[in-house]
C-alpha cells in the first residue's frame, strides 16, 4: 500500500477528462517515493467520478475544474457533503481568483497548477501525502493580494471560537507572516534555516489552532484577528 508517516493514498481517483493528463498524473502518483501508489483509478466527468466512489471510496482525489458535466468544484462540494474525510486537491490549468477561492470554500486542501513540471508536482504531492494542504505559490500570492481589502473582525466576538491573539507561538507567527508573503514551505524552510518536514508541521498546527484547512484561509483568520497586520 502507498503510505508513510502521513495519510494513506491507496485508492487515489484522479478525475480529468483529458488523457494524456490523466496518464502524467497517475505515473506521479505511482512513482511517488516508499512504494508509489497503486490502486489508482480515472474518471473523465463528474458522473464518472461519482459512480467510481460508490463502488470504492478514495482516499485521494486529484480533481480538475474543467469537466464536461460541470465545474470541479461542485465535485468537491459533494465529496465534502457525503465523504468528508476524503482530501481533495485540485489540479487545473485554471488560477483566477473566483475559481480557486470558490474550491477552497467547497472544501479542497490544495489547488496546483498543471502547469508546474512533474518535478514541482511530484514533491507538493509528496507533501499531502504526509498531510500538508498545498497552494501553488503563483495561486497564493494572486489571493494574498486581495487580503488588504478583507474586513477585519469588529471585536473579539467577531473571531472564530477559541481563537485569540496569543494562540500561536512566537515561531508559528513568524511561519504565518512567511505565508502571508506567499512563500512556499520550501522557501520558508530556506528563510528560517528550518527543515522543510518542520515548516509543515508548524503549518499543520496553525491550521489545527486557527480551525482552518488551507493557506489562505489561515491569512484570512490571522488578519481577521489581529495576528497579521
Amino acid at each position: 500500500m502507498g503510505t508513510t508517516d502521513g495519510i494513506e493514498l491507496d485508492p487515489a481517483l484522479i478525475v480529468e477528462d483529458d488523457a494524456t493528463t490523466q496518464q502524467r498524473l497517475a505515473r506521479l502518483l505511482a512513482g511517488l517515493g516508499h512504494g508509489g501508489v497503486h490502486d489508482i483509478g480515472t474518471a473523465g466527468s463528474i458522473a464518472e467520478a461519482k459512480a467510481w466512489i460508490a463502488a470504492q471510496v478514495p482516499r485521494l482525489a486529484l480533481v480538475d475544474i474543467g469537466l464536461p458535466d460541470g465545474s470541479g468544484v461542485d465535485l468537491i462540494r459533494w465529496l465534502q457533503d457525503h465523504h468528508p474525510d476524503v482530501p481533495t486537491v485540485v489540479i487545473s490549468a485554471w488560477g483566477d481568483e473566483e475559481t480557486v477561492l470558490a474550491a477552497l470554500q467547497a472544501g479542497a486542501i490544495g489547488y496546483l497548477l498543471k502547469e508546474r513540471d512533474d518535478v514541482e508536482l511530484e514533491l507538493a504531492l509528496q507533501s499531502i501525502r504526509r498531510g500538508g494542504a498545498l497552494i501553488d505559490p503563483f495561486v497564493a500570492r494572486r489571493i494574498l493580494t486581495l487580503l488588504p481589502n478583507a474586513k477585519p473582525a469588529a471585536n473579539a466576538a467577531d473571531a472564530s471560537p477559541g481563537a485569540s491573539p496569543d494562540t500561536l507561538s512566537e515561531r508559528e507567527v513568524e511561519v504565518l507572516h512567511l505565508v502571508a508573503r506567499g512563500l512556499s514551505n520550501r522557501e520558508i524552510a530556506s528563510a528560517t534555516d528550518l527543515s522543510r518536514f518542520t515548516i509543515e508541521g508548524y503549518t499543520k498546527s496553525i491550521y489545527r489552532k486557527l480551525a482552518v484547512n488551507s493557506r489562505t484561509a489561515a491569512v484570512f483568520e490571522a488578519r481577521a484577528l489581529g495576528l497579521l497586520r
